[in-house]
């Protein structure tokens, strides 16, 4: 319980402190969008790194170079805890923006900071108010912001890494629709950190491996179509095929 309420502390003290901090990006982005975009992503990097460290998460980080330099990409990941979203974070090279659920949003300072990140919001329950997410996040890929998005659409709690929830089709018009290419993100172990055993937080090895990247354009028409089994089933093997390295 020691390491969930120091991260608990963490989290609300740094909302609270960071409320001048706040102030200060926004008269940047005043002036230099763009510098405020990049300081933004250093200082919650930073925070990220410090909670991972509370937690005592041993990371293996595997082929961060197939991660393109020169362009943005849609960051598509397997999903099964809260603190998926701090361990590709602190990994993203240039700005970039999460899809979340609408209900984040009501959360003072945390939704700043979200905004602050080019996140977005995303009802899943109303069609039309999602497919103006979608639209916006093909506009911030355009403007050369990554976007990442767990397409299972809800953290899945099977007890088998391995058995995906189905992957969105719609999550993928965000690759199609700019260009970009697709990074798949698979993740192997990270519920054992905190949801799987709530509350407490644990110390656990987890794996992290970007696979090469989907040029939508060279697939064959009928995984063109099918976006999502097709980036799915990467995602499926290679997380069978890191298990061995638990």
């Amino acid at each position: 319980m020691i390491r969930f309420i120091l991260i608990v502390i963490t989290v609300v003290g740094y909302l609270i402190l960071s409320i001048p901090i706040l102030l200060v990006e926004w008269i940047i982005g005043k002036f230099s969008p763009m510098t405020k975009d990049v300081s933004s992503l250093r200082i919650i990097q930073s925070v990220f790194r410090f909670i991972l460290r509370i937690a005592g998460t041993k990371v293996t980080v595997i082929g961060e170079e197939n991660v393109p330099a020169d362009t943005p990409v849609l960051y598509i990941g397997n999903h099964r805890s809260y603190f998926d979203i701090l361990l590709t974070y602190v990994r993203c090279p240039r700005r970039t923006g999460y899809v979340a659920k609408k209900e984040m949003a009501k959360y003072p300072l945390l939704s700043n900071w979200m905004r602050y990140l080019h996140c977005l919001f995303l009802d899943r329950e109303d069609i039309k108010q999602g497919l103006k997410t979608i639209l916006t996040a093909i506009d911030k890929m355009k403007s050369g912001i990554s976007i990442c998005i767990f397409p299972e659409g809800t953290r899945n709690k099977s007890d088998d890494e391995t058995e995906l929830l189905p992957f969105h089709e719609g999550s993928f018009k965000i690759a199609t629709k700019s260009g970009c290419p697709i990074v798949p993100i698979a993740m192997n172990n990270t519920a054992e950190i905190f949801e799987a055993h709530f509350p407490r937080v644990k110390p656990c090895h987890v794996v992290i491996e970007y696979c090469k990247p989907i040029y939508v354009k060279d697939l064959d028409k009928a995984d063109q179509r099918k976006l999502g089994v097709y980036t799915q089933n990467i995602i499926r093997e290679t997380i069978e095929k890191n298990k061995a390295l638990l």
